[in-house]
Parts: structure tokens; sequence; C-alpha cells
């Protein structure tokens, strides 16, 4: 086809195809298959993806025969496209560009990380990282755009709050190394998820003060410079507890903190309007609870259009278009900007990640023929695995 075809034209028809097709055509020939698993084109599909193609959700769901993860379309029909199959005791902490973040429990013996592509059924199983001192952890993973390197990044604290050194594994280097953190006196609890955001990623820490109040703040760690830093939160949320609070991402460059306070049965939602501008905190919407026996809504994150993805009468999930309310409007329960998805969520939702489809990892270690053979290669494959700590 090249014969009469240029190159330029190939590369622009492949951009525009689904993942699955790209499968089937490496087959076509020796030089389709090198170009297609070629890690420019990888890098290209992806951007072609990301800008083009319809964007899926990630749920977490803990149901009655235990955690489960599917993909949904994030568009009006917000169908199902898979149920997946992971390994038993088994956490997802992230999703960045088709890869999907997992550990693997237990870990007496060592952390066991997985990055997944269930597009192309391919996985890298990391070293396993020894941090027995831990008593919690915290879990980061994102791109680092410079180096064209996916990171994670692993925070611990012992069992008085206090950080102990952090740790980073590189994909291009395949090993783990200790990272120097700044001088801190925030502590942190122990969270699903750290939202990666502006190439870096994202976790709430707190100072005890006087008379039993909290100080908050949002604490980063951005993968290319690998430097951390801070982001103060509004003074209005200073005096809550450090669990009234939770961090999510905010449309594709910016954060956003749910506010969930029980016991005056109020759900408040503050995003940051301009990335690192302190000034732009804005109290987007008020969800309370309209009788005693009324479940209030909570929020989960926000799909690609903005919209804000809510568990509402207990278990079902529906979206709230914001174009509809001002900001800092209070929402009932029977609000008819309210839209259901039929999509029954249970009361243990424990995340809402974005995904794309995507090539990454094809050029890559091991293929899973299909989801069931994942649980047997990834414990098989334990016993081959040192850890790479530099």
């Amino acid at each position: 086809m090249s014969d009469y075809m240029p190159l330029e034209a190939i590369l622009k028809i492949l951009n525009r195809l689904p993942v699955k097709s790209l499968l089937r055509f490496r087959s076509v020939c020796k030089s389709w298959n090198s170009l297609i698993s070629h890690p420019s084109f990888i890098s290209s599909h992806l951007q072609a993806s990301l800008s083009n193609n319809t964007p899926f959700l990630l749920l977490g769901c803990l149901k009655r025969d235990g955690l489960k993860y599917s993909l949904h379309y994030d568009n009006d029909g917000f169908g199902k496209l898979k149920q997946l199959q992971f390994p038993p005791r088994a956490c997802v902490f992230g999703s960045c560009n088709g890869l999907i973040c997992i550990q693997l429990y237990p870990y007496n013996d060592g952390l066991k990380f997985l990055l997944w592509n269930p597009s192309i059924q391919k996985y890298i199983s990391l070293p396993q990282l020894s941090f027995s001192e831990a008593k919690g952890l915290n879990v980061g993973f994102g791109f680092d755009s410079r180096t064209n390197d996916y990171k994670l990044l692993i925070i611990g604290a012992d069992e008085d709050h206090s950080w102990l050194q952090p740790y980073l594994f590189s994909l291009n280097g395949n090993c783990w190394k200790r990272v120097t953190t700044i001088s801190t006196n925030y502590d942190f609890l122990f969270e699903m998820s750290m939202p990666f955001v502006n190439g870096a990623v994202h976790w709430l820490g707190y100072q005890k003060r006087n008379y039993g109040q909290y100080r908050h703040a949002i604490l980063g760690f951005d993968l290319s410079t690998e430097e951390f830093f801070k982001i103060n939160l509004p003074e209005s949320l200073t005096g809550l507890l450090p669990v009234d609070l939770s961090i999510m991402k905010y449309g594709e460059s910016s954060i956003a903190v749910s506010v969930e306070m029980l016991p005056v049965k109020l759900h408040e939602l503050w995003v940051m309007k301009d990335y690192g501008v302190v000034e732009s905190w804005t109290k987007l919407l008020s969800l309370q609870r309209i009788d005693r026996y009324a479940w209030i809504p909570r929020v989960l994150g926000f799909r690609k259009n903005g919209e804000v993805l809510l568990r509402v009468h207990k278990v079902e999930m529906a979206s709230l278009d914001l174009n509809f309310l001002q900001f800092g409007a209070s929402l009932c329960l029977n609000c008819r900007q309210v839209e259901l998805h039929g999509v029954e969520v249970g009361t243990g939702l424990l995340s809402v990640y974005n995904y794309v489809e995507s090539l990454v990892l094809l050029d890559k270690e091991v293929d899973v023929r299909c989801e069931s053979d994942v649980n047997h290669l990834i414990y098989s494959s334990d016993s081959d695995e040192s850890s790479g700590v530099a």
C-alpha cells in the first residue's frame, strides 16, 4: 500500500482508527507491525485519541460480591463498554493514558504494583518494594511529558502520621528511587487516589491547631521536576475535620475539593478555576438533604463535558449540568437538572477515573491472551521479580 500512498497519509489514516482495528492491522505485514508498534506512533495515536475519540469512565464499586471495576462510555447513553476482570485482592490507584495502576494484596513481603492496559491486554509488573515501616500509603500515578515516562509516587506515614521518605518508580528506568521531601509540618490521611493534573499528583494535608481546629492545604509532587509544593485552600474551610474533605480532578487542568459534613447533612463542592491561583477558589455547588429520610447526593467526580457525577438515592449514578445552576446554588434531590444513568453503584463506590483507549505498552512486556489469564500470569511472575531500588 505504501507504494501507492505516501507514508504521511497512511499515518494520518491509522491515527484515526480505534485500537481494536490497529491490533488486527499489525498482521497485514511486517512493516505495518513495526509502524504500529513504534513508540512515536503509539504517542501520536494517543494524542489523536485524547482529542477526537469518545472518552470513557472507569468506575470502581464495592458490592456484595466484592470490588468491581467497569468501563462506561462518557456520552449521552453512558453505556457499559466492558466489565474488567481484575486479580483477587486488587485495587486501582490511578488511570493515565490508557494505563491502569493496580496494587495487589497482601503485601507482607513487599508492595506489588501492576501497570495494565486492558485495551491491548498487556501489563508490566513493577519490582517489589519493601516499605514495612509504613502504616498507611498514598499512591499517585501519572505521566512525565518531559521525558515521556510513566511514574508512580508512594508516600507513607508511620503510626504518629509522620512522613516517611517517599519512593518514586520510573517505567523508563524500571526501578524505584528514594525522593527527598520538603520540610513540612502537614500530616495527611490515606486516600484512594491522588489526582494527576498539570503534570503533578495531589493529595490533602492538614495541621492540627489549638482547640481541635484544623488548617488544610493541597500538597503536590511535580513528576517532571520531582519537587514537592503546596497550594492553600480557602480560609472558609479552616476548622473542618480532615475526614470531611476529599480531592478530585476538575476539567483537564485543575482540581476540586469536595466537602461532606455529615452531622449537618451538607455537601459542598469547591473548584480552583485557575490552577495555582488561590484567589480563584469558588464554591460551585451546595447539596443539602431536604428531609430526614432523604439521602444527600454525593459528588463523585466530573465528566469530560464538565457535568458533575453524583450518587443519588443512596445507590444510583446521575449527572448534573452546572450550566443550569448559578455558582453556590443549592440543589434538592428532585431537581430536574439531575439526569439518572441507570447505573447502580451502591454505597461503596470507591473511585471514578477518566479513561482513554490507547496503544501504550504495545512495545513492552507480557501479553495477556484473555482477561482471566492476568491472575495466573501476575502471580506466576512474582517469584521472578526482584526489588529494584536505585
